[in-house]
């Protein structure tokens, strides 16, 4: 583990190479799992204000889901703000193109500037998944057999997980702090060259 300002980060991070392959698991992280994706207690708030705008985007079955349990629901196992899943199932607000790849009703929302909020930030971060302590955040690497395809895509294009996911790290934390985990990454190619 690595400690950068009260970040603990796994090393898994510099090792491990993904970069998500759409056209294999189609988006599968967007339907598969139990609850919906974690929420920032701020994103709840935003969600709420987006919603309108997000709402031309997204499916029937998803705009029913958000009618019946709002925006956001409470994950009951860890107390945490989630979004609502339809049926159970998949995210509300999900969809998917003609291919049959799912995107995010948000993301289109913002692509097509209709606001500024690009997404959840754990649905930015993943395959990266942040555990917040009362001193620290844990960072680390989520394992699922559905991103399979995205480490071999990784493999192929030996891009390890903390690059793959610049944008999104220098969205939460700050540039300064990637800027950090290169440096990093740099001195402990350094070391493994040495040894």
């Amino acid at each position: 583990m690595i400690e950068i300002d009260g970040k603990i980060i796994s090393r898994v991070i510099f090792e491990k190479k993904f970069v998500c392959d759409l056209n294999a698991c189609k988006g599968a992280c967007c339907i598969e799992g139990d609850v919906g994706a974690p929420l920032e207690h701020e994103e709840t708030q935003i969600l709420e204000e987006i919603y309108e705008d997000v709402k031309p985007f997204m499916t029937p079955e998803g705009i029913t889901a958000i009618d019946q349990q709002g925006t956001h629901v409470i994950d009951e196992i860890d107390n945490e703000p989630v979004t609502p899943l339809i049926n159970g199932n998949e995210c509300a607000y999900v969809n998917r193109d003609d291919n049959g790849i799912t995107f995010c009703s948000i993301e289109k929302a913002y692509l097509a500037k209709k606001i500024n909020f690009k997404k959840p930030i754990s649905c930015h971060l993943y395959p990266i998944r942040i555990n917040k302590y009362q001193n620290f955040d844990a960072i680390n690497y989520h394992e699922w057999d559905i991103c399979a395809p995205a480490c071999d895509c990784g493999s192929k294009l030996d891009i390890p997980i903390y690059r793959f996911l610049k944008e999104p790290i220098s969205r939460k934390y700050g540039q300064e702090f990637y800027s950090q985990l290169v440096e990093i990454k740099n001195e402990l190619t350094k070391n493994n060259s040495k040894a």
